[in-house]
C-alpha cells in the first residue's frame, strides 16, 4: 500500500482554524500582493479548481486567487503531524517506508491473505488516521510500490483504490507517459518523438529501440509501462540530508544580504539536526542566479553539531564561491553525511 496524506499542510492547518476548511487555501511563501518569490508549497482541492498547483510561483497564484487563504510555512507542526498520522499506520505494517513527510509505503504479506483484506486494513488504517489525528489520506492498494502508487493517484481525494495484478495493463495503458513514475517532461517528448504517446504504447514498444535511445533505463521504463517493479518496503528510512533555502524578495549581488541569510539559515538547520540528534560532516551552499543557473559548493569538516562549524563553513563556501557580479535569487544550505552521536539509539525519522 501507498498511504498519502491529502493536501497535507493545508489539512493541519484546518485542524486548527476551522474556519478555512470551505475555502481555497495555499500554504506557501507570503505573496505579498502578487510580488512574493517563493512558491506554493500546498494546496487544497477547492484552490486547485482554479488552478493552483503546488510548486507553482506563489505570484501566480495569486493573480490567479488573490481572495484565496494565504499561510506560511510552519514546519514544526506538519513534521509533528507526521509523526502522529505515520506512527498509526505503522502500527498495521509488516514492513513500513517512510519516503516524504506525508507518504509512506507498507507491505502487509503477512497480515492480509488476499486483495479483499487488504482493503480491509486499508479501512482500519485509513479510519484510525483520521480518529487519531484528523487528518485525511488516500490509499493504493496493489501488488508492487509502482501500482499502489498508482492506484493511490487515481484513489485522490480521501480514498481507497485497489488495484489488482491482473488488473494493472489494463488500468496502466490509456493513462500519459508522464503519469508513469519517473518519467519527466523531457523524457516524455522523447518518447512522444519515437511515437510513444500512452503508457500502453510504451508497455508494446520495441525494447532495443528503447534501449538505444536510454540505455538499461529504456527497459526500466518498460517494465514499469507493464507494472512490474521488483522494489522491495525498505524498513529504517533514515535522515540523508537536512536543508533549508530562502529565495530574496528582489534578487541581489550585496554581500550583507547574503551573509544574513546564511545565518538565518544555516541557524534553522542546526535546530533540525539537534533535534534529531544527529551531527554532519559536510556542509553544502546552494546559490540561483537570476538568470536560474544554480552553482553547488561542498566542504568536509570535521563532524559536529555546532551552529559556529555550519555557519562559519557556509559562509566560507559563499565567500569564495559566489559570483561577484552575478545576481542571488535563492541561497540555501544543506548538512549531510550525518551521523548519531554516541550512544543514540536507531532513529526513523525524516527531514
Amino acid at each position: 500500500m501507498l498511504i498519502d496524506m491529502d493536501y497535507f499542510f493545508v489539512a493541519c492547518e484546518e485542524l486548527r482554524r476551522p474556519e478555512i476548511k470551505d475555502k481555497p487555501t495555499i500554504v506557501g511563501f507570503d505573496p505579498k500582493q502578487g510580488e512574493g518569490r517563493g512558491v506554493v508549497m500546498t494546496c487544497n482541492y477547492l484552490a486547485r479548481k482554479f488552478g493552483i498547483r503546488s510548486g507553482m510561483p506563489i505570484s501566480t497564484a495569486y493573480r490567479i486567487k488573490p481572495d484565496a487563504v494565504y499561510l506560511p510555512i510552519d514546519y514544526d507542526y506538519y513534521e509533528k503531524m507526521s509523526r502522529e498520522a505515520m506512527g498509526v499506520a505503522k502500527r498495521y505494517a509488516d514492513r513500513f517506508e517512510q519516503v516524504s513527510i506525508d507518504e509512506a509505503y507498507i507491505e502487509l504479506s503477512r497480515k492480509s491473505i488476499d486483495y479483499d483484506s487488504a482493503v480491509e486494513y486499508a479501512k482500519k488504517i485509513k479510519e484510525s488516521i483520521n480518529k487519531e489525528t484528523g487528518l485525511p489520506c488516500t490509499i493504493g492498494v496493489s501488488s508492487n510500490k509502482l501500482l499502489a502508487k498508482m492506484a493511490c493517484e487515481a484513489g485522490k481525494p480521501d480514498g481507497i483504490k485497489l488495484v489488482k495484478e491482473e488488473e494493472a495493463k489494463e488500468f496502466l495503458k490509456g493513462k500519459d507517459l508522464d503519469d508513469l513514475y519517473g518519467i519527466g517532461r523531457k523524457t516524455k517528448e522523447k518518447l512522444e518523438a519515437m511515437g510513444y504517446k500512452t503508457v500502453g504504447d510504451l508497455a508494446k514498444a520495441n525494447t532495443m529501440e528503447l534501449m538505444e535511445k536510454f540505455g538499461s533505463y529504456g527497459v526500466e521504463m518498460q517494465k514499469s509501462a507493464n507494472g512490474i517493479d521488483e522494489s522491495k518496503v525498505e524498513e529504517n528510512y533514515e535522515v540523508k540530508s537536512i536543508g533549508r533555502e530562502k529565495t530574496f524578495e528582489r534578487d541581489t549581488t550585496e554581500r550583507t544580504v547574503a551573509l544574513a541569510a546564511i545565518r538565518e539559515l544555516s541557524n534553522e538547520v542546526i535546530k533540525e539536526v539537534q533535534k534529531a540528534e544527529l551531527s554532519f560532516k559536510v556542509v553544502t551552499v546552494k546559490m540561483r542566479y537570476a538568470d536560474f543557473t544554480e552553482h553547488l559548493k561542498s566542504r568536509s569538516i570535521r563532524r559536529s553539531d555546532q551552529y559556529d562549524d555550519l555557519a562559519s563553513t557556509a559562509t566560507d563556501l559563499y565567500s569564495k564561491y559566489a559570483s561577484r557580479v552575478k545576481r542571488i535569487r535563492k541561497i540555501g544550505v544543506r548538512v549531510s553525511d550525518l551521523g548519531k552521536e554516541k550512544g543514540q539509539k536507531k532513529i526513523n525519522s525524516f527531514v
